[in-house]
C-alpha cells in the first residue's frame, strides 16, 4: 500500500470518530486536521470535554479536502469550497432519489 491510499470503510452513523481516527483515516497528521478546524473549515466539528468528536460526514470532508489539496495543490479555502459543493451535489442526489427521480 502506498503513503497517498486511503482506507474505505463504512461508519454507523450514530458513532463518533476521534481527531487521531480522522488523521490516520486521510493519511495526515492531527496537526492539518487541526488547522483546518482553527480555519473555520470544519464548521460543525465539536469538541466534548476537551475531545473533538467527528462524524462520518466530516471523514468524507476531510477526505475530499486533503485529495483536493494534494492533488490540485489547493489552498486549504478552496479545497474546503470544493468539499463544500460536492456535499451539496450528494444531498441534490439523495432528494433526487427519494423523489423517485434517479
Amino acid at each position: 500500500m502506498h503513503d497517498d491510499d486511503i482506507l474505505i470503510g463504512s461508519l454507523i452513523e450514530d458513532s463518533w470518530l476521534t481527531l487521531e481516527q480522522v488523521a490516520g483515516a486521510c493519511t495526515v497528521e492531527p496537526q492539518w486536521l487541526l488547522r483546518h478546524i482553527e480555519e473555520g473549515l470544519f464548521p460543525h466539528a465539536e469538541s466534548v470535554a476537551g475531545t473533538w468528536r467527528f462524524s462520518s460526514g466530516h471523514l468524507r470532508r476531510a477526505r475530499r479536502m486533503r485529495e483536493m489539496e494534494r492533488v490540485f495543490d489547493a489552498e486549504p479555502e478552496l479545497a474546503a469550497l470544493v468539499a463544500d459543493l460536492l456535499e451539496e451535489i450528494d444531498d441534490l442526489r439523495t432528494e433526487l432519489h427519494r423523489a423517485g427521480l434517479k
